[in-house]
């Protein structure tokens, strides 16, 4: 196993408690600042500065309820049932033996479209999947990729900090 990198710090944390493969060492090295954080704070800067629209209730309900799904579940993926970067992102999870809160913006009618643009709002991102985990916006699925091979051991960190 490589040593840890400046910036790291080493965690030791069960492999069955986070449900990984046995294959897979069970320490973790979690980066002092990870992707999922720097994007947290760029999604907070844009939120706060939103301007308020002629439907700024209705918008800022579904805002509400886009925050406390995030806030209550572990991980959630933002999806259209059709999307091929949404079948991966979700096929990815499984594999890991991650079960995501999934919202398919196709199934919900004329309220999808709005959800998007939502999303749209408090992220950035237009795209789907449009993927939160412990509360933090990591994007898509290029997110996910990066986030699993390239910070592979902060986004398991992350994960068991939420009870997933």
């Amino acid at each position: 196993m490589p040593p840890p990198q400046s910036g790291m710090t080493l965690c030791r944390l069960p492999k069955a408690t986070l449900g990984l493969p046995l294959s897979l060492p069970s320490l973790l090295y979690r980066p002092s600042l990870s992707l999922a954080a720097r994007r947290t704070k760029a999604v907070s800067a844009r939120a706060s500065s939103s301007s308020p629209s002629p439907d700024s209730s209705f918008g800022s309900r579904m805002e509400d309820s886009v925050k406390k799904t995030v806030a209550d579940n572990p991980v959630v993926i933002y999806s259209k049932s059709w999307c091929s970067y949404s079948m991966e992102v979700k096929s990815l999870f499984k594999r890991i033996g991650v079960q995501p809160h999934v919202i398919e913006l196709d199934n919900l009618g004329a309220q999808g479209p709005q959800l998007q643009k939502v999303l749209e709002r408090l992220t950035g991102q237009s795209t789907v999947p449009n993927v939160f985990i412990g509360g933090k916006h990591v994007g898509g699925c290029t997110g996910i990729i990066h986030v699993l091979f390239v910070e592979y051991w902060s986004i398991f960190t992350v994960i068991y900090q939420c009870g997933t």
